[in-house]
């Protein structure tokens, strides 16, 4: 944890992380807050944080609750599913209305259909030897990708283009409208390209990401089913301290993402090694989860370990931290509480097997495999 903090409280002139996801590049362009680093990062994390301030992110629960109720009353009942299909349906609709505001049409029904082809291609594991191969930069100029990207990237623009004109603008308050009234400190406004690469940033890391860790919290609540029976009682009384700690556990022992990287620009002493200039630090997210001098019984399943005592900030870490600290975790937590509390008033979930999901790698993602 002591070198984790090094890392995460080191100059971010030094630790680069935005060189460090070099790899998304081509799905989320070169304006993504996620590939930036020093003065330019932090000028375009200025420009994404109010959205994700917490009073106005509040006002998102009711549409989360409502997206929630509506998805699950159509899951099937007394035969066996799969959930994690399910669960990225839920938080794609989720992400859609919250960051573009749109209602239903036809653009979003093609924003959704190009979003989920794209998101299944790049996250098939039977293709990820594809950006290994020709690398990030290669790979964003091939031209049959340039063409699937394009696809997602037309009703997007269109979007951004039809948004401008709006004269309600200054009333909405998804994401887009927010983005579409901030200004650089030059004062200018973004660039369509710049909102565009944000606009699916925010879409693909609050997708799949979301998704995989609420199909993770069911996935260990059936297999606890005192656990499931806590967190069903005490939602349905109105409570919300175990539900948190559930989310907070699931998040500590099935950690979608396992490890963040830094890119050294000059050399650096980290626990008593000599590292050189250009090389990658990978804290990691997976091992410092499973410590346990932090967390005793560090591999079973106790959303009571958290009731009492808050997560620390350098021994829980599914979303980063320091400066480059996910700027939608705390949407992500609060789209989970949602979902969970909307699942547990409404169904009684058993799993369809006895044995534990095995985890199955996803792009950057730890996923159930079945």
């Amino acid at each position: 944890p002591d070198h984790i903090k090094q890392v995460f409280t080191g100059n971010p002139h030094v630790f680069h992380a935005g060189e460090g996801n070099r790899i998304l590049l081509p799905v989320l362009g070169e304006h993504s807050v996620l590939l930036l680093d020093d003065a330019a990062h932090i000028e375009q994390r200025k420009l994404l944080l109010p959205p994700f301030h917490g009073e106005r992110m509040r006002r998102y629960g009711k549409l989360m609750a409502e997206i929630a109720a509506a998805e699950i009353e159509r899951w099937p009942r007394g035969e066996p599913y799969p959930l994690r299909p399910r669960m990225q349906a839920l938080t794609l609709e989720i992400i859609l209305r919250a960051v573009f505001g749109l209602g239903e049409g036809e653009r979003l029904e093609r924003l959704r259909g190009e979003l989920r082809r794209l998101l299944d291609m790049v996250t098939n594991p039977r293709l990820m030897f594809v950006p290994a191969l020709l690398g990030a930069e290669r790979l964003a100029r091939f031209k049959p990708f340039q063409r699937d990207v394009a696809r997602v990237d037309a009703p997007i623009y269109e979007e951004i283009a039809e948004r401008r004109r709006a004269a309600d603008l200054a009333e909405r308050e998804d994401i887009l409208s927010l983005l579409l009234q901030a200004r650089h400190e030059d004062g200018s406004p973004m660039s369509d390209h710049e909102l565009r690469d944000e606009l699916v940033t925010l879409l693909v890391a609050g997708h799949e990401t979301t998704a995989s860790a609420l199909a993770w919290a069911v996935e260990r609540l059936v297999h606890h089913p005192e656990k499931l029976d806590r967190l069903t009682e005490e939602v349905r009384a109105g409570e919300s301290a175990y539900l948190d700690a559930v989310v907070t556990e699931t998040l500590r022992l099935r950690p979608v993402i396992t490890a963040v990287a830094r890119r050294l620009t000059e050399p650096v002493e980290i626990g008593g090694w000599q590292l050189p200039a250009g090389v990658s630090v990978h804290p990691s997210i997976y091992l410092v989860h499973r410590r346990p001098d932090v967390y005793p019984e560090p591999e079973r399943f106790l959303p009571e370990r958290f009731i009492d005592d808050p997560p620390g900030t350098y021994t829980w870490i599914p979303f980063g931290g320091g400066v480059r600290r996910c700027l939608g975790g705390a949407f992500a937590m609060f789209e989970m509480n949602a979902v969970l509390s909307e699942l547990v008033r409404r169904r009684r979930l058993e799993p369809a097997r006895e044995e534990p999901e095995p985890v199955m790698r996803r792009a950057i993602t730890d996923t159930p495999r079945h």
